[in-house]
């Protein structure tokens, strides 16, 4: 028979938990509308953005230390992992980590090697423990702002006009929708069109017919196409890595509201099993004392 005493106690730290983890929920709640809000106020410049080094790339100018090619002979990748600073998250780590490691064992097998930057505790802890070699990246926070991802970017793209990296690779958890998260891996240097999602913006009729109008037009630029693009590839770069950033922490905190309702849900549930338990015990003990007075009354007639 279970101990009533003890079931109680269960009980009780059960219940603590519960408001631990619904208030988690709740903060992860609050954390994820701020977050969706920047990322769909950043959403209009970063396109507008690509549209314009898109336009640019196409014409035939001559530019000094151009970021849409390599610059040298020697294969060398630098990736950065962008992890959570806190748990809590379901598997949100592990699946960007799981990524990360199968691309980076694809690269090293293709002969490249590579150099690992990474971004949150979880993902260096995670290093640590399997012995990888890398650079530990952990004073972002983990609210990510322009100036302090900045400097990491201006430090990705000197090494890659040094022609110290032929590419440079973030993974990370790109934001889809709110039950759509998944990992992937994008080439930041030397840039790239990003991908479109399937199903998102136009049909590639309306794509098409676009570019097509948009190539009879003809365009005056003020200062020179190369000048401009010398600005506005570098621009380009550490927008794009700040998106990185920011969907990253969004699918943070979707993941830690899916895991804590989840955790939530699996305490109101403890509860219920540990209150019948403890009802059947205090029925039992009821009924064993009515016995031995019963018995008792019994033996003295």
């Amino acid at each position: 028979m279970a101990n009533k005493r003890q079931l109680v106690k269960r009980r009780k730290a059960v219940r603590n938990i519960r408001k631990i983890t619904r208030t988690m929920q709740l903060i992860a709640t609050a954390r994820f509308q701020a977050m969706f809000k920047r990322v769909s106020a950043s959403k209009p410049y970063s396109e507008k953005l690509a549209e314009m080094v898109n336009g640019l790339a196409g014409i035939d100018v001559d530019i000094e230390d151009s970021l849409l090619e390599a610059h040298s002979d020697a294969p060398r990748d630098a990736t950065v992992v962008i992890t959570s600073n806190r748990g809590l998250c379901g598997g949100y780590n592990a699946n960007v980590m799981r990524t990360a490691i199968e691309h980076i064992d694809r690269t090293a097998g293709s002969g490249t090697p590579c150099d690992v930057q990474m971004v949150g505790k979880k993902g260096i802890q995670y290093f640590r423990f399997l012995k990888r070699a890398m650079t530990e990246i952990s004073h972002l926070g983990d609210t990510p702002k322009f100036e302090t991802v900045e400097p990491l970017a201006n430090e990705l793209i000197a090494r890659f006009r040094r022609g110290e990296v032929t590419t440079v690779h973030v993974v990370f958890m790109r934001f889809h929708s709110m039950g759509r998260q998944r990992p992937d891996v994008i080439q930041l240097l030397p840039l790239a069109p990003e991908k479109k999602d399937a199903g998102a913006g136009p049909s590639s009729v309306g794509e098409g017919a676009s570019a097509e109008a948009g190539a009879t037009v003809q365009y005056d630029f003020s200062p020179e196409p190369g000048k401009l693009l010398e600005e506005l590839l570098p621009a380009t770069v550490r927008i794009r890595l700040f998106t990185c950033f920011l969907e990253a922490a969004v699918s943070e905190q979707i993941a830690r509201m899916v895991a804590m309702k989840a955790a939530t849900d699996a305490a109101g549930d403890m509860i219920k099993a540990l209150t019948t338990q403890y009802n059947r015990a205090r029925q039992t003990s009821i009924t064993m004392e009515l016995l031995d007075i019963i018995g008792g009354a019994a033996a003295v007639q």
